[in-house]
């Protein structure tokens, strides 16, 4: 079967502080960097292991896993089997980027987020400049706070033109028509970030071929929703997949929504749904009121 697999371990350390996020320069003691070398290396081999399926895997760390080398490691690994359809990782992309030479860039690939004040602009671009070089599948993107709104508009000008700028909606903030415009002329897709997606008893892929895995196997239909399907080690979790609808009131996070059958989000995002590409690098048709509708020009 193709499943899909959203892996977050226990790292939780970060060499960030943004002001925003709640894990912010928190340090991982040895003894926990070591839970999670040891954790992540468990789940690489299972997915070496598991030919059965048509595997891709996106790791969502709560810190920043590519400065740690068994991440960089997992994913260059990884990117080289076969029934690997795709392996990604969340990154704020501090991390020295020539590793990816040893990577399979049919396979690999990186969802970036650049953190104004955190990282010089120019560093940063050069980052993705040197991912583009490599032909290493990467998007990037940005918060959407007041602050953040000139650096976007200077990244959108100076990215390689293939690449994605996408905003994320501030948590908890509420935008003006006005501010959403500014937004959505550089992100045309931000009218999905703008509000929560009423989710509640509405279909969605995830504990049927999506499943989130935490770092001592549990299986959860996905990140935000606790009950537990079964474990991946010992296969209890196989009998539970089934299509079921949502729970939840809302759902209000990218790696969450992408996956409602009510959204068309897998049609705009095909072929990238883990990195955050669109099917195009061309023009996305927007509806009046600035809400998303379909992608107009064929894949580059």
């Amino acid at each position: 079967m193709d499943l899909t697999i959203l892996y977050r371990g226990p790292l939780a350390s970060c060499d960030y502080d943004c002001p925003y996020c709640p894990f912010a320069k928190r340090r991982d003691t040895p003894e926990q960097l070591r839970a999670d070398r040891a954790a992540l290396e468990r789940f690489t081999a299972w997915a070496a292991a598991n030919t059965g399926d048509r595997l891709s895997v996106l790791f969502t760390p709560w810190g920043e896993g590519l400065v740690r080398s068994w991440y960089r490691r997992a994913l260059t690994e990884l990117s080289r089997l076969p029934h690997i359809a795709r392996v990604a990782i969340q990154t704020n992309l501090s991390c020295r980027t020539g590793w990816l030479a040893e990577a399979d860039t049919d396979t690999v690939a990186l969802w970036c987020t650049f953190h104004p004040g955190q990282t010089p602009y120019d560093r940063f671009l050069a980052k993705s400049r040197e991912l583009a070089a490599l032909g290493v599948r990467h998007s990037v993107g940005i918060v959407g706070l007041p602050e953040h709104l000139e650096p976007a508009r200077r990244l959108r000008a100076e990215l390689p033109e293939h690449v994605y700028l996408w905003v994320n909606a501030a948590e908890g903030r509420s935008y003006t028509d006005e501010e959403a415009t500014e937004w959505t002329a550089l992100d045309p897709l931000f009218g999905y970030s703008r509000h929560p997606h009423r989710s509640a008893g509405l279909p969605c892929r995830t504990g049927a071929s999506v499943i989130s895995v935490d770092g001592d196997g549990t299986v959860r239909r996905c990140h935000f929703v606790r009950a537990e399907l079964g474990n991946l080690y010992d296969g209890s979790y196989r009998a539970a997949l089934a299509p079921r609808s949502c729970p939840l009131a809302v759902c209000d996070c990218h790696i969450g929504y992408v996956h409602l059958e009510s959204l068309p989000l897998y049609d705009v995002f095909a072929g990238g749904v883990l990195e955050r590409i669109p099917a195009t690098a061309g023009p996305v048709r927007i509806r009046r009121g600035g809400s998303p509708l379909r992608l107009t020009s064929p894949p580059g």
